[in-house]
């Protein structure tokens, strides 16, 4: 018992040391209430074109199916807030995360260099590192592990900081020590409901219809953006910040310390014309090391364009 409280001490210790915010533990096992929710949800057909969200279902819901005899999962959040903004008002906008480089590639990095400590510290251990990159249900291990509640905008809420945060996971075959789960503290506010331009989240809350959810539109559908939404995206070109912007929790938010999540000047500088002006070349320049390339310059050439129409 005593290597197992040794161990996860050794473990939060170097989290911290890698620049994670918050690092909470929570045992391996299978998700039988959140496996309801998930199914009820894809049957409303509120994924929309996320086809990948039906697949692997059962890795979804099982840790031990993504890492065999996985015990822990150790949850992370690395804060991406910043106070910058873009220069001009009127220009199209994107998300806060998407201001520095990928998070993915930065993160994913951190892990792995998380877990090989973890192997020359603690000895050989199985695991797997994850960033937003496989069927993990990522604000639920969080939620366990004792790191926030999940938020009527079913965001992942942490009491001290918010919610501008990224989760990652680290999923290892090692016993530690499990914290605790923290209650909803969300109450009877609706800032996020009310605020929300396409009615996106449900009237009481911790249910999105991500067919309606502009982050949805500007960068999962790659179709053509529904007439329905016209006057309704409120200047979202890539992703959309409304709920956590209203959100009472993110007063407590604080500037991250990561140099590689600090803006992009050229991409903070850009004018509402340049945006409207927007070439393939200028793309691959300024968006080449954001997430922002995850919609190819024709999705968010796309997502300009329907602004204009507004």
């Amino acid at each position: 018992m005593d290597d197992i409280g040794d161990n996860t001490r050794k473990i939060k210790s170097m989290a911290l040391n890698f620049g994670f915010s918050f690092v909470g533990i929570a045992k391996a096992r299978v998700l039988d209430k959140e496996a309801k929710l998930l199914e009820q949800w894809l049957n409303s057909g509120y994924h929309g074109k996320m086809s990948y969200m039906e697949n692997h279902f059962d890795k979804r819901i099982d840790p031990t199916k993504l890492v065999p005899g996985a015990k822990s999962v150790i949850s992370l959040l690395y804060n991406y807030y910043t106070e910058a903004r873009q220069d001009d008002s009127e220009a199209p906008k994107i998300s806060r995360y998407a201001y520095g480089a990928d998070y993915h590639v930065v993160i994913r990095e951190k892990l792995k260099d998380f877990l090989a400590e973890i192997r020359i510290e603690i000895g050989q251990v199985d695991g797997r590192c994850f960033v937003d990159s496989a069927p993990v249900m990522e604000r639920d291990w969080a939620k366990y592990a004792g790191l926030g509640w999940t938020g009527k905008n079913t965001l992942l809420i942490n009491p001290k900081a918010g919610s501008y945060f990224f989760l990652a996971e680290l999923i290892l075959d090692l016993e530690l020590e499990p914290d605790e789960a923290i209650r909803d503290h969300c109450g009877t506010c609706t800032r996020c409901i009310d605020a929300c331009p396409t009615e996106a989240i449900a009237p009481n809350g911790y249910i999105v219809d991500g067919t309606k959810c502009i982050s949805y539109l500007t960068i999962e559908l790659k179709e053509a953006i529904p007439d329905e939404f016209s006057g309704k995206m409120e200047n979202w070109v890539f992703g959309c910040d409304i709920c956590q912007q209203v959100c009472p929790w993110n007063r407590f938010s604080q500037e991250h310390r990561e140099p590689q999540f600090v803006p992009s000047e050229p991409l903070l500088e850009m004018t509402k014309r340049e945006w409207i002006e927007l070439t393939e070349e200028v793309f691959q320049t300024i968006f080449r090391h954001s997430a922002v390339k995850r919609t190819k310059f024709n999705g968010l050439r796309r997502n300009i364009d329907f602004l204009q129409r507004e």
